[in-house]
């Protein structure tokens, strides 16, 4: 593998770098055999969780990219790395009847921001969808993407939720996410199909993620909630090794699995830290809370090994990216949000 750069240039790197298979991931593709499908690959994760799929196993293997793909150019990426994408509206039963078989299948879909006003696609996306894609697979082997969120939240002194803690949804968004694990598991049960659930705590890289929303706005000079006072951050590369080797945990009934960084976060000091790399003061509003979402992914790190790049690592490439005009999404994280309506 390539050492880590102490500072990431410009998109090509970071696109690399992304996407950079381990060599634990290598042997987890080796010991599972089969076409490979990744549905919702045209969000936030899927491109670079796709490329490294592509980049870690042999050419004669098919790997499909499944989502509506609005962006062409995305489209035309994907395409150049030997990707097969296939434009799909999953909400459709009879569009995902027609969908290839696969082996294995990645589900990344799901609908947060945007959940006020929108319940009902919010449960049919992140609820119904599931189960017809659970039932057009039951003959494969899964690994699905849930959130942190469905835990509720807890002190910000006990390291965060486990996967035996009760669920206490938080809103109609974490309430859907419930609905969605429930249905994998009813059909990972009826059919026998080996499955990972995986509870995702805030994933980031240099264009998105809590850690560039706090250093934008101290960058910017904006006020910064300070509520919610605590965070989990991991590198999304990271989060694209451990999905895959999640692969050969996959069981019925599905095994659960935080994914988060090993840290709690202070939101204040994360933008403190990020004020002196930029010379600027952070202003704040309000005071933190006792609780906030938090997940403890001790038992993914055992399995997997801490994260490849460190947060203090992560958060120097991200000030120096900001600092020097990197592109970054509009796709605010709302961390701050304490009531669950996004």
């Amino acid at each position: 593998m390539t050492a880590l750069p102490v500072r990431i240039p410009d998109l090509t790197t970071l696109e690399e770098l992304l996407s950079e298979p381990t060599p634990a991931v290598v042997e987890a593709l080796q010991r599972v055999s089969g076409d490979i499908l990744v549905l919702g690959a045209g969000g936030k994760i899927g491109p670079s969780l796709t490329r490294m799929l592509r980049r870690a196993t042999d050419a004669t293997r098919r790997i499909f990219a499944v989502s509506r793909f609005p962006n062409p150019a995305l489209v035309e990426a994907l395409s150049r790395d030997r990707i097969e994408v296939l434009r799909c509206d999953l909400l459709d039963r009879s569009s995902v009847e027609r969908l290839p078989d696969a082996a294995i299948v990645f589900y990344l879909v799901g609908m947060k921001f945007g959940t006020t006003g929108n319940e009902a696609r919010t449960w049919a996306i992140n609820a119904y969808l599931p189960a017809l894609v659970a039932e057009r697979y039951r003959r494969s082997r899964m690994v699905a993407f849930s959130t942190g969120n469905v835990y509720g939240m807890v002190p910000v002194t006990s390291g965060g939720s486990r996967e035996t803690d009760p669920l206490r949804p938080d809103g109609e968004y974490a309430a859907s996410c419930i609905g969605r694990e429930r249905l994998l598991e009813f059909f990972s049960r009826k059919f026998s199909t080996p499955t990972v659930i995986l509870r995702l705590n805030y994933a980031h890289e240099l264009r998105y993620g809590v850690l560039v929303d706090i250093a934008r706005a101290v960058y910017h000079e904006q006020p910064i909630p300070l509520a919610t006072g605590c965070f989990n951050a991991v590198w999304q590369g990271d989060v694209n090794a451990w999905t895959i080797q999640a692969l050969q945990y996959a069981d019925s009934p599905p095994l659960v699995l935080n994914l988060a960084g090993p840290e709690t976060v202070s939101v204040r000091w994360a933008a403190e830290q990020f004020g002196q790399r930029f010379g600027k003061i952070p202003r704040f509003i309000g005071t933190e809370a006792g609780d906030a979402y938090l997940s403890n992914a001790s038992r993914a790190h055992r399995l997997f090994g801490y994260p490849r790049v460190p947060l203090a690592l992560l958060m120097e490439w991200i000030a120096d990216w900001l600092m020097r005009g990197g592109e970054v999404w509009d796709k605010p994280t709302h961390f701050h949000e304490r009531s669950g309506q996004f």
